[in-house]
């Protein structure tokens, strides 16, 4: 990961602490870091989730690999740096969202647990759920929402997860959801549950 290279800052407090911030939003700031294959339902599921959590009254936002590259990280490639760093950013984004009150819900491969192990060092330990989409290679060849494994297939996209380069699958994740046997309702259930069970959301 990148070191610092900017010199002569501060950090400086704000007087509005993070615990002010949950009080008025009546949660505690987390980071739902979603990771698996593609086509393992990570997006769907993290939507899913963010719309019964908003349902609740709770405040949540959704950080989705592809949108995040339309902006924040369009200047990125998927070259092993530049995925490097496209986990780097997003840690930093999620860890901010989080530090303000808000659930942040990231959806990505990340598929290197060193990278993902990145963003859960930068958050209080019962404050970050990494959360395991777990599908077949079968299974989300069969889905290909994106048609991007017919084009890995066919030498067309080079270094794609699962096919020609690795996934790491989580060590310890705090969630694990089989989408290969349960709905996309039941999965985002199961996650509402851990996080009322851990006092994020009432």
């Amino acid at each position: 990961m990148k070191e610092q290279k900017a010199t002569n800052v501060t950090w400086h407090k704000h007087k509005v602490e993070k615990k002010d911030r949950e009080t008025l939003l009546k949660q505690k700031g987390a980071i739902l870091w979603f990771t698996g294959l593609s086509g393992s339902g990570k997006s769907t599921i993290a939507n899913e989730v963010a719309y019964q959590l908003h349902k609740n009254g709770n405040f949540s936002y959704v950080l989705d690999g592809d949108n995040i590259r339309y902006g924040l990280n369009k200047d990125l490639g998927f070259n092993p740096s530049d995925r490097d760093e496209n986990i780097r950013r997003i840690s930093e984004v999620a860890h901010l969202l989080s530090e303000a009150g808000i659930i942040a819900i990231t959806a990505f491969i990340s598929p290197y647990q060193i990278l993902r192990n990145f963003c859960r060092d930068l958050q209080e330990k019962e404050r970050f759920f990494e959360t395991y989409c777990k599908a077949s290679i079968g299974t989300c060849e069969k889905r290909d929402p994106k048609g991007l494994y017919k084009k890995a297939r066919a030498g067309e996209i080079k270094e794609f997860t699962g096919i020609d380069a690795p996934y790491e699958k989580p060590e310890n994740p705090e969630i694990i959801l089989d989408t290969d046997r349960y709905t996309v309702e039941q999965c985002a259930e199961q996650v509402i549950k851990k996080l009322q069970k851990q006092h994020i959301i009432k």
